[in-house]
């Protein structure tokens, strides 16, 4: 029988688990750093980690790099597309501490909010980065695509 998160939160008061993913690297290590989170009270603030639940039932943890009036714009520390419209009605949580090696690191403390002001400052070079790390991948599935259109036209053709 598997505990939802928030049923989690609601009894524990706090959630501790392995993150999963590689939206938030360098920052959260899949399957090596332990995350915890806590509810939130109120409105969240610029580059707080929420975790929260998408439409589709999938929990996400992402970096809050917009606060609008109706919601929230979010980015993972290892992604270059922003997600729109996510709402204080689908936060569950928000990190406020991970543990790697053995050692708990809050969200307060200094280098980790050096390490926040200095990444999401770079956002634009690293989006750029990321953006032609992935070229290959796109060149490579659009090549695909055109090959693919290409021999069907031409089984078309034979017909």
């Amino acid at each position: 029988m598997s505990v939802r998160f928030e049923d989690a939160l609601t009894r524990d008061g706090r959630l501790v688990y392995t993150c999963v993913g590689t939206s938030m690297l360098p920052l959260l290590r899949q399957k090596r750093d332990l995350v915890i989170i806590e509810k939130n009270a109120g409105r969240l603030k610029k580059y707080d980690v929420p975790l929260y639940k998408r439409d589709s039932g999938q929990y996400v943890l992402h970096r809050i790099v917009k606060v609008l009036a109706d919601g929230y714009v979010l980015c993972g520390d290892n992604q270059w597309r922003r997600e729109f419209g996510v709402t204080d009605g689908q936060i569950i949580g928000v990190l406020t501490s991970f543990v790697r090696n053995g050692r708990e690191i809050r969200v307060t403390d200094l280098r980790y909010r050096l390490y926040v002001r200095l990444w999401c400052g770079l956002f634009f070079l690293r989006a750029a980065v990321l953006w032609c790390a992935a070229a290959p991948i796109r060149l490579k599935r659009r090549w695909k695509r055109f090959y693919e259109r290409r021999r069907r036209d031409k089984n078309r053709k034979n017909l």
